[in-house]
């Protein structure tokens, strides 16, 4: 469906950023990442507390490949 697309300003695109203007049948980012973290790693706000007797992350990753991507 055609569209009028009115002022645009980017600032900045990521290395695997995707931005669209117009139609677009298949849109797919090509990048892909894993992140390990313990208890406790991704709380936020302003009076977060967190008690953590033991925590342990485990980091084994026996398969080769998790996430296939290609450009």
């Amino acid at each position: 469906m055609p569209s009028i697309v009115g002022n645009l300003k980017i600032n900045s695109i990521g290395s695997s950023g995707v931005v669209n203007i117009g139609d677009s049948m298949y849109i797919s980012p090509s990048s892909s990442a894993k992140t390990f973290a313990g208890a406790g790693s991704f709380n936020t706000g302003d009076f977060g507390q967190t008690n953590n007797t033991l925590s342990a992350t485990n980091t084994s990753d026996p398969d080769i490949s998790d996430q296939n991507t290609s450009k």
